[in-house]
């Protein structure tokens, strides 16, 4: 195990639930609430650095899905203050050539500027890769569930039911004011944050609500009959898209509800981002 013990949460086997009744963003499939049981499970307090990621790498030679395409998408705010030109391809998102988890805002930047944060533009492949060498897994969304609420307790946020808002920021980093044009850095943070920010919940886990969007092992599904839900299904088989959970420093109210614990998305599993990491699971010896 390349983790150290200390900064694994062990969780006992047993009842648990996930999901809510009162989804924000039905779409998603956040609901409904269900009763799951779990096997005894670890999870790491922390999202996986790139200094972490770096020593794999040094390890193995792995080369990750964006730095075999050449490119990865990175939100547009992070290169316009550093006056990098930004071709605009989405609404807040450009596809850069030469980003990569080595390069986070292209060929100009490096990683080791922020060796203590998550590390972004990896890929759920290259996520489960990193766990395979680590002696870890990928968490499923059950698991990270019952993970961020620190237990079996019923909770909105891994702190509480606490809001965060614009200037209510010392729970999580995420965006506050108006996205995407200002960041007022309430939470002290434009990007992302070291993964050690804010305050743990009560298991002692770090960022489990913004900073980065955390890869899981599931296949992304929404659990309803509806038309809407089969489509939606259907193309996420497809794309071979897996769960994200716990939102990132974009998400805000208006725009990105997602940094709830029972709320999630789904990325094809070669999607790499600037704001999508991911931290491991751990099955008992």
């Amino acid at each position: 195990m390349n983790i150290p013990s200390d900064d694994i949460a062990w969780f006992e086997g047993g009842a648990s639930h996930v999901g809510t009744d009162h989804p924000e963003i039905k779409t998603d499939g956040e609901g409904p609430a269900r009763k799951v049981r779990l096997r005894a499970f670890g999870i790491g307090k922390y999202a996986i650095t790139f200094s972490q990621f770096a020593e794999f790498v040094d390890q193995t030679g792995y080369v990750t899905d964006a730095e075999r395409y050449g490119w990865s998408f990175v939100f547009r705010g992070l290169l316009e203050r550093d006056n990098i030109p930004t071709p605009e391809i989405l609404p807040w998102w450009t596809t850069l050539d030469g980003a990569s988890w080595r390069s986070p805002l292209g060929p100009q930047s490096d990683w080791r500027s922020t060796p203590d944060h998550p590390v972004v533009h990896v890929s759920w492949n290259d996520a489960r890769a990193y766990g395979a060498w680590a002696g870890g897994r990928l968490p499923t969304e059950n698991e990270w569930e019952h993970a961020a609420r620190g237990g079996a307790h019923k909770a909105r946020y891994p702190w509480g039911d606490d809001e965060p808002s614009d200037t209510n920021a010392v729970h999580c980093n995420i965006w506050q004011g108006a996205f995407p044009e200002t960041n007022l850095e309430a939470d002290g943070y434009y990007g992302t944050a070291p993964v050690h920010s804010f305050p743990p919940n009560a298991a002692g886990l770090y960022n489990m609500a913004g900073n980065v969007w955390e890869w899981c092992e599931d296949l992304f599904r929404i659990r309803s009959l509806s038309a809407r839900a089969k489509k939606r299904n259907a193309e996420a088989l497809r794309e071979n898209e897996r769960v994200l959970k716990g939102g990132s420093f974009l998400c805000h109210h208006t725009v990105c509800w997602r940094y709830r614990i029972a709320a999630r998305s789904g990325k094809q599993a070669d999607n790499g981002t600037s704001n999508a990491g991911f931290r491991l699971a751990f099955d008992p010896d």
